[in-house]
């Protein structure tokens, strides 16, 4: 028996709406599969292409040489060598915590380092430059070199590259001025001059070579080349080649005779202490040293915090730099600022006298000179040439309400910036209202009174200022009236030693000297150096070439007394300014003068030559 059609039974409306909801997600299933076909075929098939392509690639940065930090006369301070680094790509150690142990134990045993060193090492290179392959080694051997060449599968992070590393012919010569070099911060990348930069490139942290690196530092190459599906290279598979460029060199304006004999000068008195030799009309330093020392070529090589922080830690302080960054009173050297200031304000003439019994009272405290001597009747000369404190007091004492004394130590720079293209301190100032509100907020026992303008007009008291300070301070009064700009870059060059750059920085500001005022006080200190009974007399007696010049003996809490001498030379009219301190070295005759004396016939070399000539025909 067969149903006609109209005899079929009908579907339950419950059954045709499963169907039709099924029947309509498939239909939607298969266009979101037929859409998303043509977006990968159609739409987007150029950029999976060209991705599928560059598996079949690998990029690498190729290194640029940093350019050559070198002397005034061309001679090299620092240059580049090539060394062997092993890097470890930590992306590529096995993502199970037994198998990542095992593979760093491979390692370590393979470098000698200890499973905790090399994992505090890594942990310290991802700090610096996250993504970054990590430096385990540098100067690596030849041997390990052979060694991972047979046994790639076995180490697949580990790389050996070809980096330059910087090189000190010189070896400790200007190193607190010359600065390092060390992979770029992640704080570094975000901001400033760093921001394009890409993890694991080297830029200046100190220094010279952080002041000058936009010039210093060149800019990468590119090699691309086609690797098989192991991403080993295949033969004759160089697709791009790109050679870096060399970063541009910087000419400084370091004298090397100068700059030797002065770090030689510290170094045998084994103290610590500074000097700075500048040109006093456009701020070029000619030598600038500390002591002790350091071998900058240690911050070439891995250092962990710890060893960085034991370096910090040194009592000795071999990495501060004290002739910009050293706190300081300075003694009698401070008495050219004080008579300045005497003198500009009308507080004293050329002739103005004083009788110098050997002390004076003040508030019931005795101020004495060195030794309580006494110099009877004094002017100004005079009083300069012998070192009359009761000199000074007495005339600090007349400016102790007026500010006058720190007016013109600050004009002259002392506790303000310098300028100069390294780091330094700016120092403390010593005033009146400075002091008050120390008192007012418990920071000190007592205001501000006469006896801190007496201290200040003789360098002592609360004064902190450093050599470079006072060599300006000098230099001003020595070219009458310019605050120079103290610098040691000179120029930037290219490879073939065609000048590029000059630098010649303005003066920070003109102080209005009178042309009297500057002749009578380098007078008083050409009589401190050259004339009978002056306190430099005994180094200087005889010295072929004319100076004005002062000693120092400053006292420090908890210290001995700490040796000063600042000369001018050639006296009338100075072209450099020589600055030195020592560290408990006594009076200023007794080690910073004679060291000062072995810096000036550094640099007056030939014209010493030529003075022993003609007294010996």
């Amino acid at each position: 028996m067969y149903l006609r059609s109209g005899d079929r039974p009908q579907a339950s409306p419950r059954l045709a709406l499963r169907i039709a909801v099924v029947g309509g997600v498939a239909v939607a299933l298969f266009a979101v599969l037929f859409f998303r076909l043509w977006d990968l075929q159609v739409l987007s098939g150029r950029q999976y292409l060209a991705e599928a392509k560059n598996n079949r690639t690998r990029s690498f940065k190729v290194i640029a040489p940093r350019g050559d930090i070198v002397a005034r006369n061309g001679s090299t301070i620092v240059d580049n060598r090539t060394s062997l680094a092993l890097q470890l790509n930590t992306s590529r150690l096995p993502e199970g915590s037994a198998e990542a142990n095992a593979e760093l134990r491979r390692i370590g045993n393979l470098v000698h380092m200890s499973p905790h060193k090399l994992r505090r090492t890594i942990r310290e290179g991802e700090e610096v430059a996250a993504g970054a392959p990590v430096t385990l080694r540098k100067d690596v051997g030849y041997d390990l070199v052979y060694y991972l060449e047979e046994n790639k599968r076995q180490f697949p992070g580990l790389s050996v590259q070809r980096v330059f590393v910087r090189r000190y012919p010189k070896g400790t010569f200007g190193a607190h001025f010359v600065g390092s070099v060390g992979e770029v911060t992640e704080e570094e990348l975000k901001k400033g001059p760093y921001k394009n930069l890409e993890p694991g490139d080297e830029v200046g942290q100190g220094g010279l070579e952080a002041t000058y690196d936009k010039y210093l530092r060149g800019k990468p190459g590119l090699t691309r080349i086609q690797v098989n599906a192991l991403g080993q290279p295949t033969p004759g598979g160089q697709l791009y080649s790109q050679p870096p460029t060399p970063g541009e060199s910087l000419k400084l304006t370091i004298d090397p005779a100068v700059q030797e004999a002065g770090e030689a000068a510290l170094s045998e008195r084994g103290l610590p202490g500074a000097f700075v030799t500048m040109n006093v009309d456009n701020g070029q330093i000619l030598g600038l040293g500390s002591n002790p020392t350091f071998d900058p070529s240690e911050f070439t090589r891995p250092m962990t915090q710890a060893q960085v922080d034991e370096l910090y830690r040194n009592p000795s302080a071999p990495l501060t730099d004290r002739a910009t960054e050293g706190l300081y009173p300075t003694g009698s050297t401070f008495k050219l600022i004080t008579a300045l200031a005497g003198l500009e304000e009308g507080l004293i003439t050329p002739t103005s006298t004083v009788d110098d019994t050997g002390s004076i009272t003040v508030g019931g405290e005795k101020f004495e000179n060195s030794e309580g001597v006494a110099n009877g009747p004094v002017d100004l000369t005079s009083a300069l040439r012998v070192s009359s404190d009761v000199y000074f007091y007495l005339l600090g004492l007349r400016m102790w309400k007026t500010n006058q004394l720190q007016h013109w130590a600050h004009e002259l720079g002392i506790g303000r910036p310098t300028g100069i293209d390294i780091p330094g301190i700016e120092g403390t100032l010593p005033s009146k209202a400075r002091r008050n509100y120390l008192y007012k907020h418990g920071e000190t026992d007592r205001p501000w009174s006469a006896g801190d303008d007496i201290q200040l007009a003789t360098g002592q008291g609360d004064l902190q200022t450093n050599p470079l300070q006072m060599a300006v301070a000098y230099a001003t009064l020595a070219n009458g009236g310019t605050v120079p700009t103290p610098h040691l870059g000179l120029g930037i060059e290219d490879a073939a030693g065609r000048v590029l750059k000059e630098f010649e920085p303005k003066p920070r500001r003109h102080v209005p000297i009178q042309a009297g005022s500057r002749q009578v006080i380098l007078e008083g200190l050409h009589e401190a150096a050259q004339s009978p009974g002056g306190t430099s007399y005994p180094i200087f007696n005889g010295f072929p070439i004319e100076v004005a010049g002062k000693t120092g003996t400053a006292e420090r809490v908890g210290h001995a007394n700490q040796s000063w001498y600042i000369v001018l030379a050639p006296y009338p009219n100075p072209r450099i300014v020589t600055a030195v301190t020592i560290e408990e070295g006594g009076f200023g005759a007794e080690s910073a003068a004679p060291a000062a004396k072995t810096i000036l016939e550094a640099y007056f070399r030939k014209a010493l030559r030529e003075s022993a000539k003609s007294s010996h025909p």
